[in-house]
């Protein structure tokens, strides 16, 4: 179902300035490949050194909002496609006066462009769409496509977590991980169930789980 476009969506965009990083316009693509390269200076942005991490696909901002206010000490990257949706996760952070989030309104395919290499230290990949008919697999956030960005952004010993309520693209997201280079650990089918600490839940683990179905987890770390 399309999102009905919210009022003054641009003007509240606008306003948000301060904490978004990125806002991708269509004309990025008539650019040469070397204009297209406008790298986020993390240290200047959030005036320290401390790790970075990556939501990528953070819909209207509960996760790493909650993230954030839990860990100071991190720095966060938000990535959402969609502005009509981001506008929601960004006047959230607003609202709570979080200093260590801004946003990227981008698509996920060309975060090399704005975030540097070997400086995000964990990934998160929170129910992504699983993109279910074949002909569409090179669009799921686990393809090898996006494999190779994040292993560009992220350093020697950073890793993946993401969690999701398909088995269709858990059982994917396994093998492509697998097959690329990533050693998995903390995998589960059940993560409400199981030992492995859950710190923050997203809106859709919270209604998934409320209504009863399993939730898929694993961690990946590129073999060295």
């Amino acid at each position: 179902m399309r999102l009905r476009k919210k009022k003054n969506l641009e003007e509240r965009i606008l306003q948000c300035g301060d904490i978004l990083a990125v806002y991708e316009q269509y004309d990025l693509y008539s650019l040469s490949e070397d204009k297209k390269y406008n790298i986020i200076d993390t240290q200047k942005v959030f005036g320290n050194n401390n790790p970075v991490y990556l939501e990528v696909g953070c819909g209207k901002g509960g996760f790493v909002c909650e993230m954030a206010s839990k860990h100071p000490e991190i720095n966060f990257l938000a990535v959402e496609k969609i502005s009509n949706v981001l506008i929601c996760a960004m006047e959230k952070a607003i609202a709570l006066g979080l200093k260590n989030v801004v946003f990227l309104n981008c698509d996920a395919s060309n975060l090399a462009y704005y975030i540097a290499a070997k400086s995000v230290s964990r990934l998160f990949l929170n129910f992504s769409c699983p993109w279910p008919k074949q002909k569409y697999a090179n669009q799921r956030l686990t393809n090898p496509r996006f494999l190779k960005i994040y292993k560009h952004l992220l350093i020697e010993e950073g890793d993946i977590i993401q969690k999701t309520d398909s088995s269709l693209m858990f059982e994917y997201s396994v093998e492509q991980l697998s097959q690329f280079g990533f050693g998995l650990f903390d995998v589960t089918c059940d993560l409400h169930n199981s030992k492995i600490k859950n710190e923050v839940m997203t809106e859709y683990e919270k209604y998934f789980s409320g209504i009863g179905k399993p939730i898929f987890r694993l961690q990946a770390k590129l073999n060295k």
